[in-house]
Parts: structure tokens; sequence; C-alpha cells
């Protein structure tokens, strides 16, 4: 039997909470017999910066980095606000992607057919919903230099970001777009700014070119507003969307809401295959943040967290049949109508973030009977 090893970080807020409700679901594969997992934990964000003075320990990002995958949490919070900016709690998560080069992010966007009414679109709008939008993760706005505030005098500043990109880093995500487009719906939408922005015209030029290795997927452009306003129009429109590090992180948040809440989504974020093991380092977290407003009252949703790992089955052990299994858990705990606070509507009765994972861990134990 094959022991696969993950590396937890809880994280802020509500991260600690949602992750005891994956290791429930570890527990019970685990009391399986049929795979084992072995799992170790460490500090990052703001409680990593409380113990060490830094977002994320290197012994964290030694175990990060020797560990088959990471499961995140969440980090942040008002009690960091103030400390200095090289060392704010998500420096720990943008350290994670750099050093351990995870380009490549998943953010999937499902409607459940038993949530399509907490949706704000029409239900008929959302409902059957399923979008993958791959965002590049390690390049862009957020990682460009310069990137710095200086004072100009006269009591005025000014604030520089620089948005880079390099055709390699462009070719890759896109071919992954390609890639997985050939596993669902077949077509890829590319989104950027090439009307006023130079690395938007050469992200275009870029993923036409590789377009031309994967012909039996369909490949449209669309500028990323557009895109924006194409999602809440009519989402279903969409199969695969890969965009950049800035853009993929509003658009994959505007499609999370599509959903009902933020709560629902999970993520992947994938580095490329090792020459030699084809093994890839990976992080698989909820897109939701870290809550401090309703943290530690017991209300928070795990099924990111736990759809997160069902992501790791997937993606990082190919355990496929695994995947499918908790996936299909999550589904029909929905179905028989439990709901945490962010998803219940007007008037329904609500449940614990304790009680939504027991109610997973049941449905596993009802589907594999």
């Amino acid at each position: 039997m094959t022991t696969h090893t993950l590396l937890l970080l809880p994280g802020d807020g509500i991260g600690p909470e949602i992750m005891v409700e994956v290791k429930k679901v570890l527990a019970w594969f685990n009391a399986r017999g049929t795979v084992s997992f072995e799992t170790d934990e460490d500090l990052v964000g703001g409680a990593a910066y409380d113990a060490h003075g830094k977002a994320i320990s290197d012994a964290a990002m030694d175990k990060a980095m020797a560990a088959d995958a990471v499961l995140f949490g969440a980090v942040g919070g008002p009690k960091w606000d103030s400390v200095p900016y090289d060392v704010r709690p998500e420096a720990g998560l943008l350290r994670l992607r750099k050093d351990m080069q995870l380009f490549a992010n998943l953010r999937p966007a499902i409607c459940y057919p038993a949530l399509a009414d907490a949706s704000s679109l029409k239900p008929e709008v959302v409902e059957g919903l399923d979008i993958l939008i791959l965002r590049e993760l390690t390049g862009g706005v957020y990682f460009g230099e310069p990137k710095e505030i200086t004072e100009l005098g006269n009591g005025q500043k000014r604030a520089v970001d620089t948005q880079v990109y390099e055709s390699y880093e462009i070719d890759r995500i896109a071919r992954a777009a390609f890639e997985l487009a050939r596993t669902r719906g077949g077509k890829v939408t590319s989104m950027e700014k090439r009307n006023v922005m130079k690395s938007g015209v050469l992200w275009n030029e870029v993923v036409t070119q590789a377009h031309a290795d994967y012909q039996d997927v369909k490949l449209e452009h669309m500028l990323a507003d557009a895109g924006g306003m194409q999602l809440v129009r009519w989402p279903k429109q969409f199969d695969v969307i890969v965009t950049d590090n800035l853009f993929g992180d509003m658009l994959s948040d505007v499609a999370a809401m599509l959903t009902g809440s933020l709560g629902m989504l999970p993520s992947a974020s994938l580095g490329a295959p090792d020459p030699e093991t084809g093994k890839r380092k990976a992080l698989y977290e909820p897109v939701h943040g870290s809550a401090p407003d309703i943290a530690g009252q017991g209300a928070a949703n795990p099924i990111a967290m736990i759809a997160s790992f069902a992501m790791c089955l997937r993606y990082s052990f190919e355990l496929v049949a695994e995947a499918d299994l908790l996936e299909k858990a999550i589904s029909a705990a929905l179905d028989k109508g439990l709901r945490t606070r962010d998803i219940a509507q007007k008037g329904e009765a609500t449940i614990s973030t304790s009680q939504m994972g027991d109610a997973i861990v049941a449905e596993l134990d009802a589907l594999s009977a």
C-alpha cells in the first residue's frame, strides 16, 4: 500500500477549524486500509509571524518541499494589518507558490443542484454550472519588479507595480489549459487586456501559437473586462478559462459567487512534472479567506477545504475513484438539505462546521457500504 505524505498548514482565522474537518476525512480513508496518508503540520501566515517573526519559517518551507502535497487553510486578519509588508501573513502563501514553482492555479466553479437557489443569479443561469478557471500564479503584477512606493516631495508619493510576463510563462499555462480542456468540454477562453496592455498583446500571441498543437480544442479570445461581464450574464458558455495572475484572482472570485458562496470552492496550485519521476509540487486550498469575523464560532463552511482535498486525490495521487467518492459525499450531504450559515436561505436551519464535516464522513460510509 502506497503512503502519501501531506503537510497541513491551517493558518489563521477559520483555517484551523476547517482543517480539523479534513483530518476527519483523512482518518476515514486511512481506516479503510486501501490508501495511506501520513501528515505533518506547521504554521503559516499570522500564526507563523507571531511565533517566528515571518509568515512562514524556513523549516516549514523545507517540509512543504519534501511533502507529496500541501493542504493550506487560510491566512490573514486585522491583527496583522500593521506588520511590515514583506512579513505580512499573505507573504507566506506567496513564498510557497514561488519557491514550489506552482505556476498553474486551478479554480473550479461548480454549482451543485441543491444550491442553485443560493446564487445571486437566477437558478436557470447557474444550475449545472461547471467552469474551470486556470490562473497563472507565479508571474504578472504580483511578482514583477519594480514594486515600490517612493516619496516625490510636497506630500506626494508614487506607487509602482509592474506587470511582467515572458513567453515561456504564458506558453506553459496555455498548454495546461488545452490539456485540461481535452478532458472536459474541449473549449478554452483566453482572457487578457490586449487593447491597453502590452503584456496582453504578448499573452494573446503566445496562446494562439500554442493552440496550433491542440487543434482538437476550440480557442476563443476575450478581453478580461468583457469576460467578467459574460460570467454574470451567461456563465455556462465557458468551459476552461485561462488568464493571468491579476485577472485570474478577480475573475475566479466572481465565478465563485455564481455558485452561492466562496465557502464552496476549492483550488489546486500545481507545478511542472518532474522530468524523472513525473511527480509535481502541489498546494491545495479553499478559495475563501480567513474570515476573522466568524473565526471560533463554528460557523465556517468546511466544504471548500474538503473539496480541495478531493482535488489533491485527483491531481497529485491519481486516486480518481476516491476523489469521485468524496465529491459525491459532499453532494449527498447538500442534497439532504444540510447547510452552514453561508449557504442557507432565509428561514433554513443551519449546522456547524463540525456537523458538516461529520455529515460528509457519514455519506462516505453510506456510499461505500
